[in-house]
């Protein structure tokens, strides 16, 4: 069971299928601290890959993932977090770590060798007693430390490390994670679930893996969160953005009631103006879709970010059509 529409799942007669019933006895479902349902969980293998700022507080956030942690068997932890490696030492369960970069990790990848629409590693456990060679048919490193993640829970649960791997190279992704929509006239759009500063840094660091400029499309998932993690956006695509790519925001989805709007999208773009970069602000999204017409040529990637509306990839879809006339 997934937030997200699991493209393995995907019938005709369920387009949209985020969860599939299956045989065993394994339930395996992603948890949300969005709400703080995650505190009603109790996991047999409470599995943490990043703890950031994005709904909540940091130190909201840290309860409630001691608290999930704490209620399990078995903990995988990621020790490229500091937020999530910082629970190895408080975790009174038997854990498990995975790593890309670290070797000391119980479970790390080496040999990464990336292309557009995947990536492949070498997983290795720590007593050098397991190995196996891994193909993912999803890009990026962040993608890596997701697989490791599985392969670890995976291992926690008594299956063999190859069986677990020669399993993943059949992961068809989840949608609307860069997700290539389509391409016209030598420009390929992306549709991309990136909200958080920690998501937007994963999806820029993969594209910029490879040559091309980027109009990047971000529209904020709410007015609370642009205000909570105003710095943080600026810092992250002003670190994370190329000199020639351009970013333009319309405001932030809106549903109406009385949140503060005291911070717009303006104030983001002009943060990162400020570093030098190229962003500009548009009230309306129809605006944000003409200017990156405009503005598209041959060997750019329009990336279409954003969560909490899923007319996104409609509008993604809209772009190719209208690159293509």
């Amino acid at each position: 069971m997934n937030g997200a529409v699991m493209k393995n799942f995907v019938t005709p007669d369920a387009l949209f299928a985020s969860a599939l019933v299956g045989k065993g006895d394994a339930f395996v479902s992603e948890v949300d601290e969005s709400d703080g349902s995650i505190a009603a969980y109790e996991p047999t293998i409470a599995v943490v890959n990043n703890i950031a700022l994005d709904h909540k507080s940091m130190d909201e956030l840290r309860a409630l993932f001691a608290g999930f942690v704490g209620k399990a068997e078995i903990a995988v932890l990621n020790l490229d977090n500091e937020e999530t490696a910082s629970l190895v030492l408080k975790a009174k369960v038997r854990v498990r770590t995975f790593s890309v970069r670290s070797g000391l990790a119980d479970l790390h990848a080496a040999n990464l060798t990336p292309a557009p629409d995947g990536i492949r590693f070498t997983a290795l456990e720590r007593d050098g007693r397991f190995s196996a060679d891994v193909r993912l048919n999803v890009p990026g490193e962040h993608n890596v430390a997701n697989a490791l993640a599985a392969l670890s829970a995976a291992r926690a649960y008594g299956l063999s490390l190859k069986d677990a791997a020669a399993a993943l190279e059949g992961f068809a992704g989840t949608k609307r994670r860069l997700e290539i929509v389509g391409a016209a006239g030598g420009v390929t759009v992306i549709d991309d679930f990136a909200h958080n500063p920690d998501k937007i840094t994963a999806t820029l660091k993969t594209l910029h893996a490879f040559p091309g400029r980027l109009l990047i499309m971000f529209q904020p998932h709410g007015y609370g969160p642009l205000k909570l993690m105003r710095d943080e956006f600026i810092d992250c695509f002003a670190s994370n953005m190329g000199g020639e790519d351009i970013l333009i925001m319309p405001d932030p989805v809106y549903f109406g009631g009385t949140v503060d709007r005291a911070v717009t999208s303006e104030h983001i773009a002009s943060g990162i103006r400020a570093r030098g970069l190229q962003a500009m602000a548009f009230a309306e999204r129809a605006a944000c879709g003409d200017k990156l017409i405009e503005l598209a040529e041959a060997g750019d990637r329009i990336v279409v970010m954003g969560a909490r509306d899923d007319t996104l990839s409609v509008f993604a879809a809209e772009l190719v059509q209208r690159l293509a006339r």
